[in-house]
């Protein structure tokens, strides 16, 4: 496989494939795979629109201004590397949607990039205007990418640009904290691409391709650009394609011929639940030899299910490739070549403890997934709190080492200077902070969780990932996606009013079709399941709506988010069903959210 990494640039190895396979299809868009309906760009069909914008971005804005790229999946990529072209920095950043959370984000990160412009779509040209005069963002010259006229390409002379040139503003998705700016360079994109295609031992010749959104690290990095460094095929469709008919991206698979496609854990456990057995009948996966999972704690379970239940359409155990990573290292960090998923079951009452110890007994404890190794990276597994190293064993924070890391956050230098230069205990310095929790067994990478998701009752380490799948795992009747969290609330010595403690309130969406007494039941049962198997009883079970739980543009579970609505009264449910006191506090508004992992449990 050719390096990516000797090419100066992404621009330059862009512009390297446009001369060698001008008539390749660099980019193939699919609007319903039943019917092969789809639009195929080639490489000197991107090489020449990019030229264009890139002229018209050179005309009017310093090389080094920040581009907001506001497209559908369709329209995003040639703008994007149209700004490459130019030397512009690209913002990638999701259509402002309909809800205010979604339109006040992309105005954060608007502001925060202190963009030039934006570019978008003549289909969407309208909305963008009126969310930025709403916004008030009104002055910020906005224009349709697919309407500048070709003669703009004349005014395109490629600025230099090397390995730390400054290529994107990748924004983190928002799951634990407000987004930030991960500042991404053409060094970064070609070394980790290179990284992740020799780490999964990836063919010359695969074609990529999926439904993740192109202005998600996942879509774009992982997925879109090392095809194109590569000199193959990206086959893509809307992610919102996807969601009303998951069918569609294993169609796509199949008649494209896609080796490589990832998706969050949620995609698989989506096509499991959605797929018919009618459609699967229809389906060869046989070829498919990376499904890739990440982008969230990836579930054992549902791995295996997802390989089980496609096994009729030829999908073969090795090709489930659970990878770890994270926008502050690129995106990629680690992963395996096809092989079936390394599972270890570490005991309950180990992991609740902060070790990794394998469980003594069959069907004890808990399947952890391993995510491959990580060969471009340093890996070191620290104690969040003394900054020293964990002993074997241990389960701490992941930090990380290599030239994949990203130079920082944009215009943030604090955060940058706490999450990219930190330092042991002992004086080893310059490691990303992960903020995700983990350890290094037998060479392979193992993530058990998010350090500021995990919850502490009585000593023991609770993941709301495990709880939330366990659930679904028990009862059919919950919908794909939930999410557990502590609240803080008064104790019950009203004369001591510093006196507070923690609660564990799950909220998950279901099915529709249950009457309230079908609810009832369904959420004792889930109360009996989190006591009986993670010792501790939950003072609230919301029960809501499909599309109730909060999440990220990228489909993460956006926990924080869900905290802030129960303790604001704010959660529309279905059927809930609060503990009293619970129900006073939520009502007094002395109910808080908590921001740490300071949880206790002091009831039985």
């Amino acid at each position: 496989m050719s390096d990516v990494t000797t090419h100066s640039s992404a621009t330059e190895i862009l512009r390297n494939w446009a001369a060698r396979r001008p008539g390749n299809d660099a980019l193939i868009w699919v609007r319903d795979p039943e019917k092969e309906d789809a639009t195929h760009l080639t490489y000197a069909g991107l090489d020449e629109a990019a030229r264009r914008i890139a002229g018209w971005l050179l005309e009017r804005y310093p090389v080094g201004s920040r581009i907001l790229l506001l497209c559908p999946a369709a329209e995003f990529i040639v703008p994007f590397v149209g700004c490459l072209y130019a030397g512009m920095v690209a913002v990638p950043a999701p259509l402002p949607g309909r809800f205010p959370h979604e339109r006040r984000r992309v105005r954060a990160i608007a502001a925060d990039s202190r963009a030039a412009a934006a570019l978008t779509d003549s289909a969407n040209l309208a909305a963008v205007t009126e969310w930025a005069g709403e916004e008030g963002l009104s002055a910020l010259p906005l224009a349709a990418a697919d309407t500048i006229a070709p003669a703009a390409a004349a005014a395109f002379s490629p600025p230099e640009a090397g390995h730390d040139t400054l290529a994107l503003l990748q924004y983190t998705s928002g799951s634990t904290g407000t987004p930030k700016g991960v500042m991404i360079s053409h060094g970064n994109l070609l070394v980790n691409a290179g990284t992740m295609c020799r780490t999964l031992d990836i063919p010359e010749q695969a074609r990529f391709g999926g439904w993740a959104p192109q202005y998600h690290d996942m879509g774009l990095m992982a997925q879109t650009l090392p095809a194109l460094f590569l000199g193959n095929t990206c086959v893509l469709m809307e992610p919102t394609a996807f969601l009303k008919r998951p069918h569609h991206w294993l169609m796509m698979i199949d008649t494209y011929d896609i080796t490589w496609s990832a998706a969050p854990n949620f995609g698989y456990d989506y096509c499991c639940r959605k797929v018919t057995d009618e459609q699967i009948g229809r389906l060869d996966l046989s070829r498919w030899a990376y499904a890739v999972n990440g982008s969230e704690p990836v579930q054992a379970g549902t791995m295996t299910e997802f390989a089980k239940r496609f096994s009729a359409a030829g999908f073969r155990p090795e090709a489930a490739a659970p990878c770890y990573g994270l926008a502050e290292s690129t995106v990629f960090v680690s992963g395996a070549p096809p092989r079936e998923p390394v599972v270890t079951r570490v005991g309950t009452d180990a992991l609740a403890d902060g070790e990794f110890r394998p469980a003594a007994f069959p069907g004890e404890g808990r399947e952890l997934l391993s995510n491959g190794t990580a060969t471009g990276f340093e890996v070191a597994v620290v104690d969040p709190d003394t900054l020293r190293r964990v002993p074997a064993g241990g389960i701490g924070e992941l930090w990380l080492r290599g030239p994949s890391v990203a130079r920082g956050y944009w215009n943030n230098e604090a955060a940058t200077e706490a999450t990219f230069h930190a330092t042991t205990a002992d004086g080893d310095a310059g490691y990303l902070r992960t903020g995700d929790l983990g350890t290094v067994h037998e060479g392979e990478l193992y993530v058990t969780g998010r350090l500021k998701d995990m919850m502490i009752f009585r000593g023991r380490n609770l993941y709301p990932q495990d709880i939330e799948h366990e659930l679904r795992a028990a009862h059919p009747g919950l919908g794909t996606v939930g999410a557990a969290f502590a609240v803080r609330v008064p104790a019950a010595d009203p004369a001591d009013p510093a006196d507070v403690e923690e609660v564990l309130v799950i909220a998950h969406e279901v099915m529709a079709g249950l009457d309230e007494a079908a609810l009832a039941d369904l959420a004792t049962q889930m109360k009996q399941l989190v006591a009986r198997d993670f010792g501790v009883v939950p003072d609230a079970i919301c029960l809501l709506r499909r599309g109730g739980v909060r999440r990220t543009t990228s489909g993460k579970i956006q926990r924080s988010a869900m905290r802030e609505l129960f303790c604001a009264g704010e959660l529309s449910s279905t059927y809930a069903h609060l503990t009293p006191g619970l129900a006073a506090s939520v009502a007094a508004g002395t109910a808080t959210p908590i921001t740490g992992t300071v949880v206790r449990e002091d009831r039985s």
